[in-house]
């Protein structure tokens, strides 16, 4: 990034200001700490929307936590076409959930026809990543979500309990719901404000929390390939990134039962735009620390994990913790998160619950890294795919334990 002077960027923020009253596409950057790759990300979406969409007025708009490296700065110096706005939550507030209430409600300030929002640590954007999400929307969809080559062992979250829950129960097949990267139209954006934001959707809950409301609210959906997804390892931000997910998760599950558990109906979300699937991200994965933490924390979790779990199935998986073999199969697994689903519903939504679960999601992890290995990444994500549908053959046996 060249550096600019103070009187460039003042320049910079004028030009900001004369943005029209009425924008008719805007592309949102949530960011926190993203200097070093926020300019390369703005550089690509306004080549996209100078490129396909030269008759649309569009502004590219930062939501930010107050990045104290410099993410600011770094936005605004990059030179476009299309008119850029810097927005942050005030000092001490974090939170790409709040980043993402901003962004909703300067869609609705400007009153856009369709919104796209990528992830700042994006290195694999391409200016067709523009048209494809976007195009969609001003076609008549609501919301669209990507499909891409993904590494097996990113997205664990994604892969072991947000796919196989929103497939398994809702009965959607969404392969990436909490993807970091779609579209949606103001329609969408509007009905987000005024559904129910519970303290996690602020946080990392916000990408779940709007797959379901898309959902609930029967709205027009659809998936695009993008290739290969290539960003920052989520690897450092899985602990409390689990926590805020899975607490927003459960929580929209339980509260819109009404919604999901008399729809037996499988829903084949539509691919709306083929492409090639590319190779994924390599990534290392360290299998030793990801068991170290699921045994450590079995351990000073086992009394809840007890009281959570069938004694057959507790008894099972304590014997493989003693032994400490990472051997929770797809069946096993499916049975824990129904019954930490329940469970939870019993505690009231105690965080404790989903304190006392996540060792198991690491086993969970652990085990499917021993298992695929020497897997190539169409047989693993076979797997995963398989894990999906075992969550949907069982769905009657969690509806039945919930009341």
């Amino acid at each position: 990034m060249k550096k600019q002077s103070k009187e460039n960027l003042t320049a910079l923020r004028k030009r900001v200001g004369r943005v029209s009253k009425k924008i008719d596409l805007i592309v949102g950057i949530p960011s926190y700490n993203e200097a070093d790759n926020i300019s390369f990300v703005v550089q690509q979406v306004d080549w996209g929307l100078r490129k396909y969409f030269p008759d649309k007025k569009a502004l590219i708009i930062n939501v930010d936590n107050n990045s104290p490296d410099g993410t600011k700065d770094a936005f605004l110096s990059t030179e476009t076409t299309t008119p850029l706005e810097y927005i942050s939550t005030p000092p001490g507030v974090k939170g790409k959930g709040n980043n993402f209430y901003n962004l909703f409600q300067a869609v609705k300030k400007y009153q856009a026809q369709a919104v796209l929002v990528v992830d700042a640590d994006l290195r694999s954007i391409t200016p067709e990543w523009v048209e494809k999400m976007l195009r969609p929307i001003l076609d008549g969809y609501d919301y669209v979500l990507p499909l891409y080559s993904r590494n097996e062992y990113d997205g664990t979250i994604t892969n072991f309990i947000c796919y196989p829950l929103i497939y398994g129960l809702l009965g959607y097949d969404i392969r990436q719901p909490i993807a970091g990267d779609f579209s949606f139209s103001a329609q969408l954006n509007n009905y987000w404000l005024t559904r129910k934001w519970y303290p996690n959707t602020y946080q990392y809950g916000i990408d779940i929390f709007m797959t379901m409301h898309a959902i609930f609210g029967e709205f027009k959906l659809g998936q695009v390939v993008l290739g290969s997804k290539i960003h920052k390892p989520s690897a450092p931000k899985l602990g409390i990134m689990f926590t805020e997910v899975v607490s927003t998760l459960f929580k929209n599950i339980l509260s819109n039962r009404d919604k999901w558990q008399n729809n037996n109906k499988l829903n084949k979300v539509p691919i709306i735009s083929n492409g090639y699937h590319s190779e994924p991200q390599s990534l290392s994965i360290d299998y030793k620390s990801i068991k170290s933490v699921a045994l450590r924390n079995f351990a000073d979790y086992k009394s809840e994990i007890k009281k959570a779990l069938p004694p057959s199935l507790f008894r099972k998986l304590n014997q493989l913790m003693d032994k400490r073999q990472m051997k929770i199969t797809p069946k096993m697994w499916q049975e824990i998160v129904f019954s930490f689903l329940v469970y939870y519903q019993k505690s009231r939504y105690s965080k404790k619950i989903i304190e006392a679960f996540k060792p198991l999601y690491f086993a969970r992890v652990a085990s499917f890294i021993k298992q695929t290995l020497d897997m190539n990444y169409d047989e693993a994500e076979r797997l995963i795919v398989s894990q999906a549908k075992l969550f949907y053959k069982y769905r009657q046996n969690i509806i039945a334990k919930l009341k």
